[in-house]
């Protein structure tokens, strides 16, 4: 049960990622924002989160995880009372900040939980498979819910649905949850905290800012270089300092090829989540609650990869768990970019369950990877490691591709429309194709026709080479699995990590012990 109540905070967490994504049309008119405005009531969630969760990990590790894990929930809980109560957008700008900071506390805190809950090493991984599928399902379910909440209620109701979650989680959390002690005593690492965050959170800001300023803008370049710089110079203090942040084990690859691949996992999933939900709004003409219903195969094949994973693995190492999961989820883009005008929902609907299946696969290999290779006692920051990865990963994700989408769709549709001669047709239909969608219906019949068919084919011809670029970065990912990782010696165990100052990092004594680790 207490792993249930664990996994429940993070299931939490995910559906606060995409819930709000279908009531942004209410919302913005209910407030007045501005797109802009809008765009961060969305984006502020993420940037928070991204920036903050490697700083949460060290800080849970010295003030206990369940500690850490109780702030978050009471802070998201806070945070989504501001956010339902909000008039104005700034409001609610700040309050979607807030609860990415009680995210980055709720995140790796539930992941180290499980770990001291199961120390043996094959309950732990069916743990950590339960984890990976509850965190996709949060995320994938966000639009269902999201959508029956607006269709019902109001998009207030997005934030209230948080207060008596959080509170039930708090409770149950304090009732059969163990406080373990804190698995580092020393001082909290302050330069490297003061590094670590401002530096992701100037990276991430510039990959959010990056599909709407441009690429090549000034603010996008001179954020990158800045979060780029911040980010060496803390992994330069990392290597000097004492008592860092993050020890120098952590940087091992067998700790940072896994990390790698599940961003490289993430940024294929996320971005076509993304882009399938304009799809199905768009193309198919589905309104956002049929929309959010038919993205359930994604998130029921991801509970089913992930367990397949728990199955397998005293089977096959996780090096190839994750491998083959990665093949299937770029064998799965590689069919998404085979869509045409008439492909139908069918076609979509055997993409997600292909791309559910990989990517149950890899997150549980890679996380449980990731999870044996730092060690029990620094948990925490292995766990703020494997989410800070897969959350640069998402967001990297839904703006390469987002912006992949847009610059072939306005190219396309705009030079359609122009061939066809077409006038009186909205500006923002040559920008999205759910506004072409919702312009056609307006339209006069001559028009109607050309204007539908134009953006049909101008966003199949985007969604299909953004596809392509998920599967080359799927791909690349499981090689770099392939190649990057060491092979299990040949007695089944793993090679025995390298000593750092003549030490054998916390954790690898476990660790070279376990049949099946990568």
């Amino acid at each position: 049960m207490s792993a249930g109540v664990v996994c429940s905070g993070l299931f939490l967490l995910g559906l606060d990622l995409t819930v709000l994504n279908v009531a942004l049309p209410e919302l913005q008119t209910a407030l007045g924002s501005s797109a802009g405005q809008t765009q961060w009531i969305v984006d502020a969630y993420a940037l928070v989160l991204g920036g903050l969760v490697l700083t949460a990990g060290g800080i849970t590790d010295r003030i206990g995880r369940r500690r850490a894990f109780l702030a978050g929930l009471a802070t998201c809980g806070l945070a989504s009372v501001a956010g339902a109560t909000a008039a104005l957008p700034w409001q609610l700008i700040g309050a979607r900040g807030a609860m990415g900071a009680g995210a980055a506390l709720i995140m790796p805190a539930t992941l180290s939980l499980l770990t001291s809950l199961f120390p043996e090493p094959q309950p732990r991984r069916r743990a950590i498979s339960l984890w990976a599928a509850v965190g996709g399902a949060g995320g994938a379910l966000g639009p269902v819910i999201g959508g029956w909440l607006v269709a019902h209620q109001s998009w207030r109701a997005v934030f209230w649905l948080n207060v008596p979650c959080a509170v039930a989680i708090i409770v149950l959390t304090l009732l059969v949850v163990p406080a373990p002690p804190p698995a580092r005593t020393e001082p909290v690492d302050l330069p490297g905290t003061a590094l670590s965050a401002t530096g992701l959170l100037a990276l991430v800001w510039a990959i959010i800012e990056g599909p709407a300023r441009g690429w090549t803008s000034t603010a996008v370049l001179s954020a990158s270089a800045v979060g780029a710089a911040l980010l060496t110079a803390f992994a330069v203090w990392v290597r000097r300092a004492p008592a860092a942040m993050l020890p120098r084990h952590v940087l091992r690859r067998e700790v940072a090829v896994p990390a790698a691949a599940l961003a490289m996992m993430a940024f294929g999933m996320f971005g076509a989540l993304f882009v399938i939900s304009l799809y199905l709004q768009g193309v198919l003409g589905c309104t956002p609650w049929q929309a959010g219903v038919r993205t359930l195969p994604l998130p029921a094949a991801l509970i089913a990869g992930a367990a397949l994973a728990a199955g397998l693995t005293a089977r096959l190492t996780q090096r190839s768990l994750m491998v083959s999961g990665l093949a299937v989820v770029a064998g799965s883009f590689v069919l998404l970019s085979r869509t045409t005008p008439e492909s139908g929902y069918p076609h979509l609907a055997v993409v997600q369950i292909a791309a559910g299946l990989g990517a149950g696969l890899t997150a549980a290999a890679g996380t449980a990877a990731v999870m044996e290779s730092v060690g029990e006692s620094y948990a925490g920051v292995g766990s703020a490691v494997n989410d800070a990865t897969r959350q640069v990963g998402a967001t990297l994700g839904v703006a390469v591709q987002g912006s992949v989408l847009a610059t072939v769709y306005r190219d396309r549709v705009g030079a359609a429309l122009a061939h066809a001669d077409l006038g009186g047709v909205p500006s923002a239909a040559k920008d999205s194709v759910v506004a072409a969608a919702l312009a056609g219906r307006h339209a006069a019949p001559a028009v109607r026709g050309h204007l539908l068919a134009a953006a049909t084919d101008a966003f199949v011809a985007g969604l299909t080479r953004s596809a392509a670029v998920a599967a080359v970065v799927a791909a690349g990912g499981a090689v770099a699995v392939w190649r990057g990782l060491p092979r299990p010696a040949a007695d089944g165990s793993s090679p025995r990590p390298e000593k750092q100052d003549g030490r054998t990092p916390p954790g690898a004594e476990r660790h070279s012990a376990r049949r099946g680790s990568p």
